[in-house]
């Protein structure tokens, strides 16, 4: 029920209520009752005591037993109160049905006087409640109240029953002292009135059901009293009994409202947790979709539900954003969360009957078919769902281009269980990203080759321990002298089963498995000892590179390690140079402080593969660095493409201008070699010169000793 609805409600039984209580007065006074009358209205009064009593202790027990962890200010004293009233209730009852309780006789006085305190505790009592900060109690508190008002309300009643004799009650026995009972009933009255002005201000920006029911039952308590308090005591009349009833319903409006305080708004409020918590559970929290839980949960059920009479098919989807790292990484964490949305949402949009999409984490959604027929239904749907997603993102006034893979498996083509369908759909999409393609459907080809992979990481983790690796250098040769003026250093892997492993193979796993950070930080160690030893043995210094990994240069503390193992090996920075890729400087801030870094140390500094990468030739006169390599791509075809021949001899110019020495890889042949020296390069690598060879072969062919 709304809270304007509650509003109504209590305006209209207030004024019905109010209705009924003039009746009573203009019956009571016109129309006489009948002996046969009296006492089935003394009935009335007495069974509407009896029940005023009950619900008062039914309203103590709702109050004081449940949800005794959550109990409140408010929750507690009401409980109390109600305590009270009930006793009150128990013995005014007997009073007016002449009843001994334990012996002891209630005379008109002490019926009367109950009455009164009843009638003024009720709203006092109220006011008091409604009035204080509403908070949690303690466990002590509790029985402190409830100690407290049970011994000075036994103590105020047996007060009342010894000296019941001295109460004034000569205004009780006739007309004559109706302006006395009527002062009291005004005071009471505004004790009334205060109480519910109390309750509507508290809560004058929102009206709570127990708040309202409390409300209407102060309004009836108000109606019922004066019926009661201006009646001849003397005689029963409907006015005893409708005032007997009037209260009865004031009773049963505050064990609602206390319905609604202790039970039915917890309940509710237990509801709504429960169900943000079964939200929370089943969708992603940055999207608002459906997530792999609920993924796994609809699978399953699909595939609960086939059997021979009506078999099931289903495809599921996964799609990863490609270079999502990138993005992240370059525009910031808000920005791909931003993404991210836009994305789900135009999945979302994309869906036709009997498809929903997932966030799967990271860059990753999924897409639940169960309606196309056939294995080419499925694919041309996902195809189609892929070639229907909008590339273009504007994401913080700038729009951007996004590329998107698929994977794809079938139920039950590819797999009978929930867990290997999603597994094979990512299997799928990961292998399209390693193949530059924008959809593919699992085969068995993949689980092999990525089981292959696994048992490659484990090896790879045991071949750093049991020494498997091990280094070739490749010398670097002044293509004006001739002379050998450095090497590059580089990592191989003796396979005690599949014998030498090829760079290519086993690199990108390191990078993507994080070993490629212990590994790198095992040739850099290497190359140095390497160095530091040929020269302890007396042949020519020169400088050696070592490529760095982008996790490696990611790290925060580069270059303190760098710092420790030249320490280590006792080889001076000058003899080491680091090599680095352009993609490594797209971050040019981060970049610019982990180069100075290292500079520091005195290293050197070279940009490897570079015309490959991404960035602005701006940052060249930025950054700290020394050296050029160009990729072995544009040397291979520069005697047959005008192309490539115009960029290394750009760079070249280039590098001279900035002061940089410029290094060519892969230099092949001699027509390549004389085509690098017309452009001045300094300094060349290749097959041409030598092949990487074994520390060894190095040092017996390629190293001098200097003279004596």
């Amino acid at each position: 029920m709304g809270i304007r609805t509650e509003e109504r409600v209590t305006v209209i039984q207030g004024v019905l209520g109010l209705g009924v209580m003039l009746a009573a007065f203009i019956t009571s006074a016109g129309i006489p009752v009948k002996p046969s009358s009296i006492e089935a209205l003394r009935t009335v009064q007495l069974l509407s005591g009896l029940i005023c009593g009950a619900i008062s202790f039914a309203i103590f027990t709702q109050g004081w037993i449940m949800f005794t962890e959550k109990l409140s200010r408010q929750r507690l004293y009401s409980a109390v109160l109600f305590f009270l009233l009930g006793a009150l209730d128990v013995l005014y009852t007997a009073g007016i049905g002449q009843i001994r309780l334990f012996g002891l006789e209630t005379g008109p006085g002490l019926t009367a006087a109950l009455l009164m305190i009843a009638s003024a505790v009720c709203p006092i009592g109220m006011l008091f409640i409604f009035s204080v900060p509403d908070r949690q109690i303690s466990g002590k508190h509790k029985f402190i109240v409830l100690l407290g008002t049970a011994l000075v309300s036994a103590a105020g009643i047996v007060l009342l029953y010894t000296y019941q004799k001295y109460l004034p009650v000569s205004w009780l026995e006739s007309h004559l002292q109706v302006p006395g009972r009527i002062a009291i009933c005004i005071a009471v009255l505004g004790l009334h009135a205060a109480a519910i002005t109390s309750i509507l201000y508290r809560y004058r920006h929102e009206r709570p059901p127990a708040a309202m029911m409390v409300n209407r039952a102060l309004m009836f308590m108000m109606m019922g009293f004066p019926l009661l308090m201006l009646a001849d005591p003397a005689e029963v009349g409907y006015m005893h009994a409708v005032g007997s009833v009037y209260l009865v319903i004031s009773y049963y409006f505050v064990l609602k409202g206390v319905y609604h305080l202790t039970i039915d708004e917890p309940f509710r409020v237990q509801q709504a947790v429960e169900a943000r918590m079964e939200y929370m559970a089943y969708h992603d929290d940055l999207t608002g979709l459906p997530n792999l839980r609920r993924l796994k949960q609809m699978l399953a059920a699909l595939i609960d539900s086939d059997n021979k009479h009506e078999p099931v098919r289903a495809g599921v989807a996964v799609i990863n954003i490609n270079r999502f790292k990138a993005i992240n990484d370059s525009l910031g964490y808000s920005a791909g969360d931003q993404l991210l949305r836009e994305l789900g949402d135009r999945l979302k949009g994309l869906l036709l009957s009997g498809e929903e999409v997932f966030r799967m984490g990271e860059d990753e959604f999924a897409v639940l078919f169960s309606v196309p027929d056939g294995v080419s239904g499925f694919e041309k749907r996902a195809e189609q769902m892929l070639e229907s997603v909008n590339p273009s993102v504007r994401i913080d006034d700038t729009e951007f281009h996004i590329s998107l893979s698929m994977g794809l498996s079938l139920y039950p083509e590819d797999g009978q269980s929930v867990d290997q369908l999603i597994q094979y759909a990512d299997m799928a999409v990961h292998h399209a990203k390693e193949h530059d393609l924008v959809f593919i459907r699992y085969t068995e080809t993949m689980k092999k080759r990525t089981q292959s992979k696994v048992e490659l990481e484990n090896d790879m983790r045991k071949a750093l321990l049991r020494g498997e690796f091990f280094l070739e250098y490749q010398p670097q040769f002044s293509l004006q002298t001739g002379k050998m003026v450095g090497m590059e250093a580089l990592v191989r892997w003796n396979h005690p089963k599949r014998g030498l492993i090829s760079p290519g193979e086993f690199i990108p796993l390191a990078e993507e498995s994080g070993l490629i950070v212990p590994l790198g930080e095992w040739v850099l160690r290497t190359a140095c000892r390497d160095t530091r030893n040929w020269q302890i043995q007396g042949y020519e210094p020169v400088c050696v590179s070592v490529n760095l990994s982008m996790r490696q240069f990611r790290q925060y503390n580069l270059a303190d390690k760098v710092d420790a193992i030249l320490r280590e090996v006792g080889l001076e920075a000058d003899y080491l140079e680091l090599e680095v890729t352009e993609s490594m400087t797209f971050d040019i801030e981060t970049a610019l402080s982990q180069l100075q870094s290292l500079k520091r140390l005195g290293v050197h500094i070279s940009i490897d593969d570079f015309g490959t990468g991404y960035s602005s030739l701006n940052y060249l006169k930025n950054l700290p660095i020394d050296r050029l390599k160009i990729d072995r791509s544009f040397v291979k075809e520069v005697m047959l493409d005008g192309n490539d021949a115009a960029i290394v001899s750009t760079i070249t110019t280039m590098a001279h201008h900035l002061k940089l020495k410029v290094t060519a890889e892969g230099v092949e042949n001699e027509e390549q070699l004389n085509f690098l020296r017309e452009q001045n390069c300094h300094e060349g690598q290749g097959y041409l010169f030598s092949r990487p060879v074994p520390a060894a072969v190095l040092e017996s062919q390629f190293l001098s000793r200097l003279a004596g």
